[in-house]
C-alpha cells in the first residue's frame, strides 16, 4: 500500500486533496450536519484536543450550533454504535469518533447507513475493509514526540552541566496508558529524540492500563520519580503526571495540551496532533461530494503535527534554535525518526521487521517495514505499528 500523505495547508487552513491534485473549496454549509463521538469529555487532554479542533473547524467553516452535535463519555462498547445511530437519526451527514475501540462499532454503523460518511481516528481497518463511506485518520505524531524528546535531552544536558545530575543519572520516566503500538511508537520516538542530543540517557516506562485515570497517572509519575527518573513524559490523558512533576520539581513533557498552567515551574514542552485541518477537510469533502482519503496521515509539513507550550523558563538555552533545525531536517527527510542505526534490540541492529499492518484477529505480522535503513512508521497504514522494545528503555 502506498504511503498516504496529507497535502499542504493553504493560507485558509484548508487541505488540498493530494490524491486528486486539486484544491478543495467549501460550498454552502447550509443543510450539513456533523456529529462527533468522544471517549471522554473536556477533562481528558486527549478528548479536549479533539473537541477544541472541532470547534475551530466548524467555526472556520461557518457552521451554526444546530449543525454540530457532540456526544461525550461514549465508551468503546455498543454504546458507540448507539451514539452513531442516534446521530444518523438526528440528520448528521458526517460522523467522527475519536478512540481506537470505537472502530468496530463505527464500521457496523457505516454498513447499516451507507448514505452517511463515517470517519474514525487511530483505527486500522479502513484500508482493508474498503467501505465507500468509512475512513481512518491519524498523524505522524512520532515526529512531534521526537522533537519533544530533543527538548528533553537538551534539558538533561543542561542539568548535567549545572551539576544537578550526573550523565549516568540522566534517566527519564514515561507514563504509558497501554503497551500498544501507538504508545510504544510514541515513547520510543521521544526517547530517540532525547538520545540524539544526550547519549547517556535511559528511560523507565510504567503503564497504567487506562487511557484516563488522574490518580493512577499521578501515582505512576511519582513512582518513576522515586525510582530515580529526573524528567517525566507521558502518553496518558490527564493532568495527573504534570501535577505530580510540579509538586516534585521535576521537568515534564506532556501530550495534547500546553500544561504550563498546571506546571509553571516544570512544564517543558508538549506535542499534539492538530485535528482542525482534517476536520475542515472531511466536512468540506462531505459538502462537495469530493474524495476523502481512505487512510489519512498528516505530519509536521502540513501543520497536523505540532509542538506547543515551550516553557523558556524551564527549557535549556538554545532549545528553540535546535528544534527549528531538527524540524527542518525531519520535514526534508534528512532525519528519520526510526533510523535503525540509532537503536538496537537485544544488542543487535534490526535489518528487517514484519509488522502487523493489515490487522486480523491474531495480529499476524504481514508487512516488511524496514528498508533503506529505517522503520517506515505510518507509511503503510496511518495508525502506528511500531511495537518494538529497544535497548535503553526498561518497562517496570
Amino acid at each position: 500500500m502506498k504511503k498516504i500523505l496529507a497535502a499542504l495547508l493553504s493560507a485558509s487552513m484548508m487541505l488540498s486533496l493530494a490524491s486528486c491534485g486539486s484544491k478543495v473549496e467549501p460550498t454552502e454549509t447550509d443543510g450539513i450536519k456533523v456529529g462527533f463521538i468522544f471517549l471522554h469529555d473536556e477533562n481528558s487532554t486527549y478528548d479536549k484536543n479533539f473537541m477544541d479542533a472541532a470547534t475551530v473547524a466548524t467555526e472556520t467553516l461557518g457552521l451554526d450550533a444546530d449543525q454540530v452535535m457532540i456526544k461525550t463519555n461514549i465508551p468503546e462498547t455498543a454504546e458507540c454504535y448507539n451514539a452513531a445511530a442516534d446521530l444518523v437519526d438526528a440528520g448528521c451527514d458526517l460522523i467522527f469518533a475519536d478512540s481506537f475501540g470505537h472502530e468496530d462499532f463505527m464500521i457496523q454503523a457505516a454498513e447499516e447507513f451507507p448514505e452517511v460518511t463515517f470517519c474514525h481516528a487511530t483505527g486500522t481497518k479502513a484500508h482493508t475493509k474498503n467501505l465507500p463511506n468509512f475512513y481512518n485518520a491519524f498523524a505522524s505524531i512520532y515526529e512531534g514526540r521526537y522533537l519533544a524528546g530533543v527538548a528533553a535531552g537538551l534539558k538533561l544536558n543542561d542539568m548535567i552541566e549545572k551539576g544537578i545530575i550526573s550523565a549516568e543519572n540522566a534517566k527519564m520516566g514515561y507514563v504509558g496508558a497501554y503497551p500498544y503500538a501507538e504508545v510504544k511508537s510514541g515513547l520510543t520516538s521521544f526517547f530517540l529524540g532525547a538520545r540524539s542530543v544526550c547519549p547517556s540517557v535511559t528511560m523507565d516506562v510504567k503503564y497504567t492500563n487506562s487511557w484516563f485515570d488522574i490518580a493512577a497517572e499521578k501515582e505512576t509519575a511519582n513512582a518513576l520519580i522515586a525510582g530515580g527518573c529526573v524528567l517525566i513524559s507521558q502518553h496518558a490523558d490527564s493532568e495527573g503526571a504534570p501535577k505530580a512533576c510540579e509538586e516534585a520539581g521535576v521537568p515534564n513533557v506532556a501530550y495534547n495540551l500546553d500544561t504550563r498552567d498546571w506546571g509553571p515551574n516544570t512544564a517543558l514542552i508538549s506535542s499534539k496532533i492538530n485535528w482542525a485541518p482534517y476536520f475542515e477537510h472531511i466536512i468540506t469533502a462531505t459538502m462537495n461530494g469530493t474524495a476523502i482519503e481512505q487512510d489519512f496521515c498528516g505530519g509536521l509539513a502540513d501543520n497536523v503535527v505540532q509542538t506547543l507550550g515551550l516553557n523558556e523558563a524551564v527549557a535549556a538555552p538554545g532549545t528553540i534554535e535546535k528544534l527549528e533545525e531538527v524540524k527542518a531536517k525531519l520535514i526534508s527527510g534528512e532525519i528519520k525518526v526510526f533510523d535503525t542505526a540509532t537503536f538496537t534490540v537485544g544488542g543487535a541492529s534490526l535489518e528487517e521487521y514484519m509488522a502487523d499492518v493489515d490487522t486480523d484477529e491474531n495480529f499476524t505480522p504481514d508487512t516488511q517495514v524496514i528498508s533503506e535503513g529505517y522503520f517506515h512508521e505510518s507509511e503503510f497504514r496511518s495508525a502506528p505499528y511500531f511495537d518494538i522494545d529497544i535497548d535503553g528503555i526498561t518497562t517496570k
